[in-house]
């Protein structure tokens, strides 16, 4: 029997296991391919939800989902890919060590927060890049209250204006409230080191953003970097400091280093070049999706951002694309012309644009109400029931609004 390996278990590695399934099944040759997914724990965690105030049901179980399609689970993480034998080194979660032999590869191991080398960041900060660093967070918070009022223990800073920063910093001031009591003098600092919020985002919606935040009861620096964190305190480049007892990391993200490992071509967030398939560039019988992956979207020069609105369909069509080689079937190429944000703002709502241009259609409650599904409903798993699975499992199947 032929074998796929999935390495990873988030959105891409889920549906390109779910997509290699049922590729087996279109070919009718489901007992000559054998797909394998490896990871640490059969469970999807909601990482685009980490800065909500509630955790609760943020890592989906995906045992009998896979089970459903006939897809096996590995507990482990792979440690290194010998792509000229084939085959994977991987450290089990039992402790023990081992390798496991593929024909194709699917690597969609994600990214991770970038943390540099900032005084006091590794001791002081908090971020919300993984479940249990969001946990960690929570727990800070809520120690709060047992703390005497002062204005550090009243103030959060988040370092970062980007997409992660922004809706983290939008949920902060109702979370601290709840927490410290309604008539608390709570502040959450937002910073940016470039001379605009959210420079990724574009001109369209800042306007927007800015007068939320501002709603929301959160103060904007732009144009200055952080040099230096404390128990209670943040030291500014431009020689402002901030008495705050937490400190939120959002700045910058970067490939799982195992993309560095494959291929050729990386840019400069260590994500692996791929072609059109989404092969990797120079590493035969693997495949890219997700956060790993530089892949166009079209052609017109847009490139595929990290996020859960691109990895989902980069992993139908890097699972299926496994699959399909081994099968004889034809593959698909991947394009996603179609770009929308939709962007939490806390109290004052959502906002919803298209477009890389990233025109608003939707603000305020409206925005909120398809963040809500979009967070609630449409990222999530399906039931595990085989035919419901494949309908969307296929590599057209796209969800926007």
């Amino acid at each position: 029997m032929q074998q796929i390996l999935i390495v990873g278990s988030g959105f891409a590695g889920t549906w390109a296991a779910l997509a290699a399934a049922r590729a087996a099944d279109l070919a009718g040759k489901t007992d000559q391919v054998g797909v394998t997914v490896i990871s640490p724990e059969a469970a999807l965690h909601m990482r685009p939800r980490l800065y909500e105030a509630s955790l609760e049901g943020m890592a989906p179980a995906l045992g009998p989902l896979l089970e459903s399609v006939g897809v096996r689970h590995v507990a482990g993480a792979v440690t290194s890919i010998d792509a000229g034998a084939r085959r994977v080194n991987v450290a089990l979660s039992g402790g023990d060590s081992g390798t496991l032999a593929y024909d194709r590869l699917v690597l969609a191991t994600g990214s991770q927060v970038a943390t540099p080398a900032l005084p006091g960041l590794a001791a002081h900060g908090f971020d919300v890049d993984q479940l249990a660093s969001a946990r960690a967070l929570d727990a800070h918070l809520q120690r709060l209250v047992a703390r005497p009022p002062s204005v550090a223990r009243d103030t959060v800073v988040v370092i970062g204006g980007g997409f992660t920063g922004i809706e983290t910093a939008a949920e902060m001031p109702a979370r601290l409230r709840g927490i410290l009591g309604p008539d608390s003098h709570c502040r959450v600092v937002l910073i940016e080191h470039a001379p605009v919020l959210g420079p990724e985002l574009g001109d369209v919606p800042r306007p927007h953003i800015e007068s939320a935040l501002a709603i929301c009861g959160v103060e904007i620096r732009t144009g200055t970097a952080v040099t230096a964190i404390t128990a209670d305190s943040v030291s500014l480049a431009d020689g402002g400091q901030i008495a705050a007892a937490t400190v939120i990391w959002t700045a910058g993200m970067r490939a799982h280093p195992l993309a560095a490992t494959i291929g050729s071509g990386h840019d400069k967030l260590g994500r692996a070049a791929t072609d059109g398939y989404l092969h990797a560039l120079g590493s035969d019988g693997i495949f890219v999706c997700g956060d790993v992956a530089r892949a166009a979207v079209d052609d017109a020069g847009n490139v595929a951002p990290m996020s859960c609105q691109h990895a989902l369909s980069l992993g139908r069509v890097a699972g299926y694309n496994a699959a399909a080689e081994l099968l004889g079937l034809p593959l698909h190429r991947y394009s996603q012309p179609k770009y929308v944000t939709c962007l939490d703002l806390g109290a004052w709502g959502a906002l919803y644009t298209e477009g890389w241009d990233r025109q608003v259609f939707l603000t305020g409650a409206d925005g909120k109400a398809l963040k809500r599904q979009i967070n609630t409903e449409w990222i999530y798993p399906p039931k595990p029931e085989r035919g419901a699975v494949f309908a969307v499992a296929n590599p057209d199947y796209v969800i926007v609004p």
